[in-house]
Parts: structure tokens; sequence; C-alpha cells
């Protein structure tokens, strides 16, 4: 499928996602966060795709947020209508069956964070900054994402004040999981994507919807769902074939199956 506002491309089995409207400092249009939905969506479903990554395309930004002059000429009816749109993508990217991962190759503000904090973890160099800045329009975002990230009390201080976060203070905060130098991000965060992709899909799929739906559950409850996944819905490979390699390795052969 051809794209106008992002591009899309493959390294071994990462699958890469490009914002790629580097003049606006890839403001998220709607377009934009359609054709992401949509590329999101087929990587799903693409078995040579083991984990994604999205970043922005120039040296500046991630994303600067929404695209304001877009929203501008909205209608009231057509900008609820976009909200609705944009809230259905980022609970997409969040629960994605395949890990998505941030490469924050520059700023990313208001809407960029909301997309940023809806991955499932953040890489970034020394061009990374984050600003949370609906506080500043008196709207608000990103309530959800952010306390997991950086506790609850952090993430009240930045969302209340809009302040900027720059790459050291993001990484001791754990808003990003590594810092690399800008040259060498896209190589590492590969490297790191490529180490999930390798592994069972479904097991990392497995992993993250149970990560996904018991987030803020008492610990025993959340130790007592896993155990009941684990023989239940998510039962896993039987020990022939999950360790097939080790047991070939040992020269046992699988037992025939009745």
């Amino acid at each position: 499928m051809s794209y106008e506002n992002i591009l899309v491309d493959q390294q071994d089995r990462v699958g890469i996602i490009t914002l790629n409207r580097p003049d606006v400092l890839n403001a998220l249009s709607l377009q934009l966060v359609t054709e992401v939905n949509q590329a999101v969506n087929d990587m799903e479903v693409d078995e040579n795709v083991g984990a994604i990554i999205v970043t922005g395309a120039g040296e500046r930004a991630f994303s600067a947020g929404a695209d304001i002059h877009e929203n501008r000429e909205f209608s009231p009816e057509q900008r609820n209508s976009s909200q609705d749109k944009r809230a259905e993508y980022t609970w997409h990217m969040a629960t994605s069956s395949k890990p998505i991962i941030g490469a924050i190759n520059g700023l990313c503000y208001g809407g960029g964070t909301v997309m940023a904090t809806s991955l499932d973890f953040l890489v970034g160099c020394e061009k990374s900054s984050f600003r949370f800045l609906a506080v500043n329009y008196g709207q608000m975002n990103a309530t959800w994402s952010l306390p997991m990230l950086v506790g609850i009390n952090k993430a009240k201080e930045l969302l209340y004040s809009g302040r900027e976060v720059f790459a050291d203070e993001a990484y001791h905060l754990g808003l990003i999981n590594h810092l690399f130098d800008s040259n060498q991000l896209m190589d590492k965060t590969i490297e790191i994507a490529s180490g999930i992709a390798k592994n069972r899909a479904q097991g990392v799929a497995n992993i993250k919807q149970m990560v996904t739906e018991h987030i803020g559950e008492p610990l025993r409850d959340q130790f007592q769902a896993e155990v009941e996944a684990r023989k239940g819905r998510f039962k896993g490979l039987s020990v022939e074939d999950g360790f097939s390699d080790f047991l070939a390795r040992k020269g046992r052969k699988p037992k025939a199956t009745k």
C-alpha cells in the first residue's frame, strides 16, 4: 500500500514506520494517523514482522503534536469525529498484538507525547525532548499512560506544568529506556527490536496482553491471573514443541502424540 504521510520499511523481522512530514515537524494530521493505524494493522497480520518501530523524519522532531492548522479548519462535528479517530488509533497502538517501540529522534510535544507514551517503550538520543502541552489549552491527555512510565507523582508534575523534559532527565525518569547518540539511534533501536522479534510472536503477544490487562490490580490478582492464563488461554507450546532445538541437540526424538 502506498502512503502520503508516512514511510514504511522493514529490516529483517522489524517493521519501521516513519512519520514523514518533516517540514511541519511531523505534525499529526488526521490522514497521517490514519495511515499509521493502517500500517500497524498490516504489520500485525504479517508473519514476517515480529516487532515495530515508529520514528520521525528529519533531524528535529519525532512529532510536534497535532496539526493545529488542520484542526482550526474543522467544524465542531469534524473536530469531534477527528478526536474519536485519534483515540481509536492511540488505543490500537497501545494494545497492538506486536510490540511497538518509539525511536524518539527529536522533540516530542503535545499529541506526539500521546503517541509516544502509548507505545511499549521508547529509545532516545541527545535530541529527544518532551512536553505534555494539553494543560496549556485547558485540555488533558496522557493521564492514563504517563503514570505507568514515570510514576504518579512525576506524571502529575509533568502534566500540570507542561514543562520541557530533556533527554537526560527523560532517561532517569524512565520515560525512555535507552539513551544513545543520535547517529546510532536507529541502528540501536533496530538491534533492540530484533532481539524481541526473534522470539515466538505469540509468546510476546501473550505477555503484552497480560501486562496491559492487569496493570494496577493487586499483586495477588496479577499473580493469579498469570497462573490461570498459563493453564488456559495462554497455555503455550508443549515441551516437545517448545524445546525442540534443545531436544534435537541432545539426540532426543519427540514422543509420538496420540
